[in-house]
């Protein structure tokens, strides 16, 4: 018997199938009956990860056809496969959206459900020529801002900012046009893949970049002018969030801050709050602000005391009086 059926005979004993799928079924019982509001859920399928991602996949593709395509898009093919891939990806993209109204619309007949879909799918689709336009200034943004960039089909292909910058550009366009679900797992799936959080609810203007990224979370309320550049590990967070009289936490409620054109965030800071930083400020790294600024303000930790010692005189004092104790001043033995 090949060793992998040796293996599957001798661990079967060690677990109840039977058991572990009556256990885990009774404990999804649980669960819907405690959350009655989602208890229908799952009967007529729900918006698919996998499949968003190979929607966004074609969907970036069709956008940037000749870098973030197949191989073998050329200039001459490249309406073709454009057209192709916008005829199969739209229509799928449709059926997500549609899965995800059928329960916000639970009560609405199906033709209702179909007629909001179709909507939400023309909309999104007519706005596309309009979200290239704006995807191509934070490609200028990225190659003008950052002295590393030699080109801009190197910050396309290269920089992670511009994938998550994609995604939310087309994630925030079905979040306000009624889609918030599939707009939010479009959203996760660029957080997963670069770690830059954004949610899709947050307004962002054009010309924005983000400077190496990871770390990266800008909330859902948040409000970014033109001509932003942020930095890895900036924060534009919520400083709390209020409670109904049932202790439920209020929903979409302005708690994030507004950051006008021109304004410059260094790594590590954290803006908290419905506060507002004024245009061309420079909030510098590891800042924690919670009050607003005035426009042209830079903000910046006072300055920390520090100590220089010898790393040498601390670590190897013999290589020291080897040094001093050399006839021609320099250590023979270091």
């Amino acid at each position: 018997m090949a060793d992998g059926q040796d293996d599957d005979r001798i661990v079967e004993g060690y677990w109840d199938i039977a058991a572990l799928t009556a256990e885990l079924g009774a404990a999804r019982s649980q669960w819907r009956q405690a959350q009655q509001h989602h208890a229908e859920y799952g009967a007529e399928g729900f918006p698919s990860r996998d499949n968003l991602t190979r929607i966004m996949q074609s969907l970036c593709g069709a956008l940037f056809p000749l870098r973030l395509g197949p191989s073998f898009v050329r200039l001459h093919n490249e309406d073709a496969y454009v057209a192709e891939t916008l005829q199969t990806v739209l229509s799928r993209l449709y059926g997500q959206i549609r899965l995800e109204l059928i329960y916000a619309l639970k009560d609405e007949p199906a033709e209702a459900v179909d007629r909001e879909a179709a909507r939400i799918i023309a909309a999104f689709a007519q706005s596309l020529p309009t979200l290239r336009v704006l995807l191509d200034t934070d490609v200028d943004a990225a190659f003008l801002g950052d002295p590393a960039a030699r080109s801009v089909d190197e910050v396309l292909i290269c920089y992670p900012s511009m994938l998550a910058i994609i995604h939310h550009r087309l994630a925030h366009r079905l979040h306000r046009l009624g889609a918030p679900l599939v707009a939010r797992i479009m959203s996760e799936i660029a957080h997963g893949k670069t770690g830059i959080d954004i949610h899709p609810g947050a307004t962002i203007g054009q010309s924005f970049f983000i400077d190496h990224g990871t770390g990266v979370v800008i909330g859902e309320t948040a409000i970014v002018g033109d001509r932003v550049r942020l930095y890895q590990g900036v924060t534009l967070g919520a400083r709390s969030f209020p409670a109904d009289g049932k202790g439920a936490l209020e929903k979409a409620l302005p708690r994030h801050p507004i950051i006008e054109d021109d304004v410059v965030v260094y790594a590590g800071a954290t803006i908290l709050g419905r506060i507002i930083v004024g245009s061309r400020s420079v909030i510098g790294g590891n800042v924690w602000l919670t009050d607003s600024v005035p426009a042209d303000s830079h903000v910046r930790q006072a300055k920390a005391h520090y100590e220089v010692t010898s790393r040498v005189e601390v670590s190897a004092p013999h290589r020291v009086h080897a040094m001093l104790e050399s006839t021609d001043g320099v250590g023979e033995n270091i």
